[in-house]
């Protein structure tokens, strides 16, 4: 039996890039569905929230003078256009992948709806999440917190480019400890940055516990959707 019978895995867009070519790696993506399409054999269900970081950040280009409402706009194409690379890697990959879009996106595709994307996951596809919550001044953290309290999800788990949650940015600070495990209230009233303050008091009010951990080496994704022991686990203590 697999740990989790469904769980909500959030990955940037910089996961989907590379060094020398561009925003959008076919190398990379091709890399990572791989990774997910591994994880989805033991029978959990997977949905994917994708952020769009690699092509577009809404909040750095807001902060750059365009009005924040357009810039979150543009931040959630952004998406749109790592989901559609992400399913047709997935597909490439051997499992029948789709992407739900929190906007409506006409026929490229189909409109976010939570009883939809449900009967998705149980009949074993996996489904790509995009456009954030649809809404402007919110991250795709607090859009994957959402979406994995809504479609009821055992588990939220954030691959990112560090092994876990720190007190302080290990990437400047190689003094930095690392917490195996971390309440939501340390989370919050620390103001620890590997994920959205928003995002964590979603899952706190919904007792959803998050994994944080790094997707490299190769074989993470499929480590922490079987449950072991990987990055930081943040929960109710």
């Amino acid at each position: 039996m697999p740990a989790y019978r469904r769980v909500i895995l959030k990955i940037s867009g910089e996961a989907l890039s590379g060094e020398d070519d561009g925003p959008l790696s076919r190398e990379s993506i091709c890399r990572l569905a791989a990774e997910i399409v591994a994880a989805a054999e033991g029978g959990t269900q997977i949905g994917v929230v994708v952020g769009g970081g690699n092509i577009l950040r809404g909040v750095a280009v807001a902060a750059s003078g365009r009005e924040r409402l357009t810039a979150d706009s543009m931040g959630m194409l952004a998406t749109e256009i790592n989901g559609l690379a992400l399913a047709d890697a997935l597909r490439a990959a051997g499992r029948q992948a789709r992407v739900a879009s929190a906007i409506p996106c006409g026929t490229i595709a189909e409109l976010y709806d939570a009883a939809a994307v449900d009967r998705h996951l149980a009949s074993g596809e996996i489904v790509v999440l995009t456009a954030g919550t649809g809404n402007p001044f919110f991250s795709t953290d607090t859009a994957a917190a959402l979406r994995a309290a809504e479609l009821g999800a055992d588990v939220l788990l954030k691959a990112t480019k560090v092994d876990g949650v720190y007190d302080r940015d290990p990437l400047k600070d190689h003094e930095a400890v690392r917490f195996p495990e971390i309440g939501y209230a340390e989370f919050i009233e620390q103001r620890l940055g590997v994920m959205d303050l928003t995002a964590v008091s979603l899952c706190r009010d919904r007792g959803l516990p998050v994994v944080v951990f790094a997707l490299e080496p190769p074989g993470s994704v499929a480590r922490a959707v079987a449950g072991e022991s990987i990055g930081s686990l943040v929960k109710e203590v």
